[in-house]
């Protein structure tokens, strides 16, 4: 029998062979190059495959920055707490029974808890238990075995360091919602963040960023050890620390006055726009939202009628009443409209169409300073009808009403004043009524304004017509570089003759220390207080009590605001309420409260300059 080669001599003929050996040789250069494509190009990225095989990554919480007042006290700090996490991948039957028994909880707890987290990977670790007590952790840790897919990490609790609770200043944090995740894609389930106050409007400043550490896990996926030594981990970075403009002493001084009332209380330096104070009340104990928040805590305060999660000192605006009267003197006495010695006679009431306008008593012919004194509604009628509603508008607006202030709080409402297009809306092309106009003139009908807005209108009037952005916060602590960063506010400056709020000034001071004006009760001996009371009509009840004051009067070092609701007369109640904050400020040995040490500070401004950091541009 015949060979193949023999039948088929060119089976292995040269030509044949050739073709073998290339096509062996495309094939070996296409592993070759898939294997050094796989080893060399591609190998960062197996080797990572691989490793996360074996390496596990947790999570390391930063703590949010601390809060200190202007005096360098601490405020608000943190301390270590135990929070729990479970990833649903290794989570099992027996480990949900065993937690249970641990934590003395139901499973249905565990299960009610994890609800929330439904959309989340089932692979990412989501916190459900916070602010663990030492034995449950211990428990945790020693049965770790047999609790898979559950794991301690460190995270915080807020720590709050002085009398009082601050809870509209400082606000608080707490864990971040399911609708604020939605529109925050910088944060995960389980993050904290701060929802009111400062923790809130200063959040990306205290916050601080998450920190990785790489754990090794064997084929259980139980931990065994740090990776590579920590060499690659990345730290966590602490929140910068906030220093505030707050004086604490005194703050818990307006919270004690306003004790079992519905108010506000503002007081700021006039020079600068540093508020020493702000209180609100009802309010809130902010220690109830540290660490393991109660789950009724929060629904009681929505519910309560008393409404104390509202902040009254920046959010509530009612009528400014006769604390308005120094705007309308100012705005006619710029405009011409009168002068220091134009008088009207005030016989206890006026005539305006087919009503009858009161005044508060019978005050014959009085000046614009008198008239301050005494605080007449008929002097201020005139005034008002004489100047005209554009004129009214135009310094309003210049004095910030119907504005907001930009304080570096949130929330802030922006009061009310009525514009040109609501004049028009509800009279046409008539013009405004004079009756209208009369009640402008003493701080009624379609005005409405803040305890902020009036502290900075009194401070306004303190340093004759220079407006300084109120403000809370002095400087920052960058943590990173180790320095103080100040920030910067606007400032601006009203044009008005100065030599007005000399006029309206006297008669501030005739209100508080002439014996016959309407604030007696604010009298300081050796204190120049000039001030004025307001009574704001309350449909609905009894009037509101407004006064505002700033002192000396030769030197102003602080202005104020203190607003009563339906207390009745600014004079009876809330004037008593400024004379004792302002002894408070100016005889601080006498008002000394209860708190904590108050560390050695040296206030790092005084040696800073040239390094303002701008905030907020106000447009002026």
């Amino acid at each position: 029998m015949e060979t193949l080669i023999d039948s088929n001599p060119d089976f292995a003929s040269k030509q044949r062979r050739n073709i073998f050996r290339i096509i062996i040789i495309f094939i070996t250069v296409i592993f070759i190059g898939r294997l050094g494509f796989m080893q060399i190009i591609q190998g960062s990225f197996y080797k990572l495959e691989s490793n996360s095989q074996a390496i596990k990554q947790v999570v390391a919480e930063p703590f949010r920055g601390d809060i200190y007042d202007r005096n360098g006290d601490i405020l608000v700090n943190n301390e270590p707490s135990f929070t729990l996490t479970i990833t649903k991948n290794d989570f099992t039957k027996e480990s949900m029974m065993l937690l249970a028994s641990i934590l003395d909880v139901d499973t249905t707890d565990i299960k009610k808890e994890l609800e929330p987290y439904s959309n989340v990977s089932k692979f990412t670790p989501v916190k459900i238990f916070r602010d663990l007590d030492f034995n449950q952790t211990a428990l945790i840790e020693e049965y770790n075995d047999l609790l898979p897919g559950v794991d301690i990490v460190v995270d915080f609790k807020r720590l709050y360091n002085f009398s009082g609770n601050m809870a509209h200043l400082l606000g608080y944090s707490r864990e971040i919602t399911s609708d604020q995740i939605k529109h925050m894609h910088d944060y995960k389930p389980g993050d904290i963040i701060g929802q009111t106050g400062l923790e809130k409007e200063y959040e990306d400043i205290l916050r601080g960023n998450k920190g990785i550490k790489f754990i090794t896990i064997n084929k259980l996926g139980k931990k065994v050890s740090s990776f590579d030594n920590g060499k690659i981990d990345i730290p966590a970075r602490n929140g910068f620390d906030l220093y505030l403009t707050i004086d604490k002493r005194l703050q818990a001084h307006a919270e004690t006055l306003l004790k079992g009332k519905r108010g506000a209380l503002v007081a700021i330096n006039p020079n600068n726009g540093e508020i020493l104070a702000i209180a609100s009340k009802p309010d809130y104990d902010p220690r109830d939202f540290s660490g393991k928040i109660p789950p009724d805590v929060f629904q009681s305060l929505i519910n309560d009628p008393a409404c104390p999660m509202y902040n009254r000192s920046i959010m509530s605006a009612y009528p400014p009443g006769s604390t308005w009267k120094m705007l309308v003197a100012l705005a006619a006495l710029q405009e011409g409209v009168i002068d220091e010695n134009t008088t009207f006679s005030c016989n206890g009431s006026i005539n305006i169409g087919y009503k009858k306008f009161k005044c508060h008593g019978s005050h014959g012919r009085i000046n614009v300073r008198n008239a301050i004194k005494y605080s007449c509604n008929v002097f201020f009628y005139e005034v008002a009808m004489r100047l005209g509603f554009e004129k009214m508008l135009k310094y309003a607006k210049m004095f910030g009403f119907g504005e907001k202030t930009f304080i570096d709080l949130p929330d802030e409402s922006s009061g009310k004043f009525p514009s040109d297009a609501w004049l028009k809306k509800n009279f046409g092309n008539s013009g405004i009524p004079a009756g209208y106009l009369a009640n402008y003139g003493i701080g009624q009908g379609e005005i409405a304004a803040t305890p902020l807005q009036m502290a900075v209108y009194a401070s306004a009037l303190a340093t004759k017509g220079v407006i300084y952005q109120p403000h809370v916060v002095r400087y920052i602590h960058n943590n990173i570089t180790n320095k103080i960063e100040p920030i910067g506010y606007d400032k601006k400056v009203l044009s008005i003759n100065k030599q007005y709020f000399d006029i309206v000034q006297k008669g501030m001071w005739d209100v508080v220390n002439s014996g016959a004006g309407t604030a007696n009760s604010a009298y300081i001996p050796g204190i120049d207080v000039c001030g004025k009371t307001g009574t704001a009509q309350n449909p609905h009840g009894r009037d509101h009590a407004w006064f505002i004051c700033d002192a000396p009067m030769s030197n102003p070092q602080i202005a104020l605001c203190v607003f009563v609701e339906n207390a009745g007369f600014g004079g009876a109640v809330a004037a008593p309420l400024a004379r004792d904050f302002l002894l408070s400020y100016f005889y601080p040995d006498k008002y000394k409260i209860t708190s904590p040490p108050s560390s050695t500070f040296t206030d790092p401004l005084d040696s800073i300059s040239n390094k303002i950091t701008q905030k907020v541009n106000l447009n002026y």
